[in-house]
Parts: structure tokens; sequence; C-alpha cells
């Protein structure tokens, strides 16, 4: 792998392109109904996704539609081809989304020096989005990388990840529009926005804002997500510069649910090494697609060293029960309370270090009621609620989500969350 930088910005990937070869395998009726996780469905109960037809991704697929892909283009192609025909596609190795650098997708005459110049807080001020022709060229440099590194995944696909360390860097995989997907097994390494905007009237002081998630699902339906690794990679926010007094913000999401998205679960994944983790409904202006919509059910999920967002959540039905956080000193919250949000928290695990106390773990975005019992922080069992509202008797919140989770599978103690979860969450315990 190639690492160069481009711009203060430090990029990885693989040299020059690879041919289109896509490796057609067949799966016997054995495999179909044994360990085989290609052929897996996602079992009866287990969370929103197994909600009304329930989810079985590519599983009936023939074996015309089994693909095994080893680069980013063997996957774009193998997403393509059969349509909407049940397929499922098997992922060996490390794909390389990005490209060589930062350059490979800059506009003729798009000049980060020049950017910066033109844009600096002393000569633009605070009050006016940039415009001008080096944000005209921005923005079309991230066109043409927005083009490159998002893939379309189609319906009725299971995308699984086999052998040896299999995964995505640099590549974001968008769920758009579509119903019966099922992801797993994957390490998913976010994308570097090679060219982020500067918004001088974003907050006080303005601040760089990103593109590109690791994985969107916006307007689907039916979708499970399990046993896959988010991260940061070798690019965490602490290798980023910093211009204007800001950090130069590279990172999205590692997983947004949004616009009209449905019956969605994720369980098992390693979220990890995050600022702005995952985001469920992502404007309080979405009534007309969210309004009865973004339900959701997040169980053994292991949130580590995140920094926020696990979730934050705006309209959507979200359970999540049997999660483990594992803070740092730099966590800030984990569950955002946001516009009509109805979240229901039982039954997790959190372990915040020293000076960090329970009542961190909530945030309040808007007024909305919560159900949150069986909790436990550090060991200890804890009313999160209780322990936000003592810290900010000026802006309580209520409890009472409004409504009673149903399809759950097992349940663990919430002392041996974190145990279990450590045990069998992430992509390399996908078995």
């Amino acid at each position: 792998m190639k690492t160069q930088k481009c711009h203060g910005r430090v990029i990885t990937g693989l040299v020059g392109c690879t041919a289109l070869a896509l490796a057609v395998t067949g799966t016997t009726a054995a495999q179909a109904h044994g360990r085989d996780t290609a052929r897996q469905t996602l079992a009866a109960g287990d969370g929103w996704a197994s909600a009304t037809t329930g989810t079985t991704g590519g599983a009936a697929a023939d074996a015309a539609h089994v693909y095994t892909v080893t680069t980013w283009a063997e996957l774009k192609a193998a997403f393509a081809d059969g349509g909407t025909a049940p397929k499922i596609i098997k992922v060996r190795g490390t794909l390389d989304a990005d490209g060589d650098t930062c350059a490979d997708f800059a506009a003729d005459g798009y000049d980060f020096d020049q950017y910066l110049a033109d844009y600096d807080p002393a000569v633009w001020g605070y009050e006016n989005e940039v415009t001008g022709e080096q944000e005209s060229l921005r923005a079309a440099s991230a066109t043409a990388q927005a083009k490159a590194i998002k893939a379309s995944v189609p319906a009725n696909t299971t995308l699984v990840g086999v052998g040896k360390n299999p995964g995505i860097v640099g590549g974001s995989l968008q769920i758009t529009g579509v119903d019966n997907v099922i992801v797993r097994g994957l390490t998913l390494e976010s994308p570097l926005d090679c060219f982020p905007q500067w918004d001088p009237t974003d907050g006080a002081t303005g601040n760089w804002n990103s593109e590109y998630d690791a994985a969107v699902v916006y307007g689907s339906t039916h979708v499970w997500l399990d046993h896959n690794t988010f991260t940061d990679g070798d690019h965490p926010d602490s290798t980023l510069p910093t211009y204007y007094g800001r950090i130069y913000q590279q990172h999205d999401g590692e997983l947004d649910i949004v616009r009209g998205a449905d019956y969605v679960t994720a369980s098992w994944n390693v979220f990890a090494d995050h600022d702005k983790t995952l985001m469920i409904g992502n404007s309080d202006s979405a009534a007309a697609t969210d309004e009865g919509k973004l339900r959701v059910t997040l169980h053994h999920n292991l949130f580590k060293n995140i920094v926020e967002r696990a979730p934050r959540v705006r309209f959507g039905q979200v359970d999540a029960y049997n999660n483990s956080y594992v803070g740092n000193a730099d966590h800030v919250y984990s569950f955002g309370i946001g516009f009509k949000s109805q979240l229901v928290a039982e039954n997790n695990a959190f372990t915040l270090p020293e000076g960090i106390g329970a009542a961190s773990i909530l945030h309040r975005w808007n007024d909305y009621p919560l159900t949150a019992k069986g909790n436990v922080v550090n060991g200890v069992p804890t009313d999160i609620i209780a322990a936000y509202n003592a810290a900010n008797a000026s802006t309580p919140l209520r409890t009472g989500a409004g409504w009673t989770p149903e399809l759950r599978r097992t349940v663990d103690p919430a002392k041996s969350v974190g145990r279990v979860v450590a045990r069998g969450a992430g992509a390399h315990q996908l078995r």
C-alpha cells in the first residue's frame, strides 16, 4: 500500500487500477443450510429489520449471481451486474477505493494554498459562507472524488467478508432506495474527504465540514449490518492538521441511517476511534420522509473510544440494548436525544474513565422523552436519566419513550454485556 501527502493530508492507496475480473462461485445446498455465512439470513425477531417481510439479502442467489471480488472495481461491477436478482458478493482481502492521492480528483486550477488565502477569516470574515472560484473548484473536485469512492448496493444483496482480513478502505457504501440488504464481516475504514469545505458561519469561529460515511442507509428498508468493524484506521482525527485554528476534519460519520430509512438492525458491530459516529435521522425538517420511520435496533455493538453520536436520534423508534460503550477522555456523549426521537436504551454497559460521569451519557438536543432501564456504569446499576437531570436541572429529560420493543431475541444482563460484546463483536468474529 502506498502512502503520500496531498495538501497536508496523508492518503493511502494502491497504485494504478486493477482490471475487472469477476469470479463466479457455486454454493451447494448443504452449505446453504449449514454454516455458510453468505447464505445466512436475519433470524425472526432479531430487531426491526426482521419485521414484516424480514431480511434475507441475497440468500436465494443462484450460482450465476455469486461473486468473489478482490478489487474496488470488481465490487462496483458486481453490484451493477444482474439488476435486483438476489446476489451474494464475497469480499476477499482489502479493497482500496480512494486512488493514489487527492491530486487524482482535483479539478484543474484548484489550489489548496490559494483556497486558504482566499477564505482566511482575517480576509473573509465569519458572516458569509464561502463563494468564488476556489470554492467552485473545490466542489468540482469533491464531485470527482465522490464518483470514485461511492458504490451503490442493490436490493436483495448480501455483501460478506471471507478469508483473512476482508474489508474496504476509503470507500462509501451507499444503500440507497432499496430493500433487503445484508452487510456482514467487513472492516470498513472511513473515507478521507480530500476536499472539506470551510464554513465560517458554522459556530462562533467556523468549522471544516466533510462528506462521506463508511456506510449510508438512505431511504432503504430491511437492512441488516452485522459483525462489521467501523474504524478510522491509520488516520484518526489526531493525525489531521489544523487550519484557521480548527481541525481540518476529513471524516464524516461511520454509519448514517437517514431520509426515510426503515427496518434496520445493526448487531455485533465495532464502532471505534471516531468523532461523529452514528446518526439516525439527519434533519429536524425531514418530517415528510422520516415521520413514522427510522425504526432501528442496535444490539451487542461495541462503541470504543468514540466522541459522540452512538447514536444521535431524530424521529425514529430506536431500540438500543446490550451495547457496550467504552469511553476515553474524548467522550462527549453517547445517546443524543433529538427532534421527535423515541429512544429505548436498556441493559447497556458503560465504562467511563475517571473524571467523566454518568451525566455525560445523554445529551439533550430537543425536549423528547426516552426510556432508559437496567443500564450499568462502571459496573454499577445507574439511572442515566436521573444522572443527567441531576447535572442539568434547568433542561431536564423526560422518561417514557411511548413504545415497548418486542423484536428482541437474547437479552443479556447488563453486568455481563461488556464481556459478551468484547468476545463476540467485530468483523473477525463472524462465523
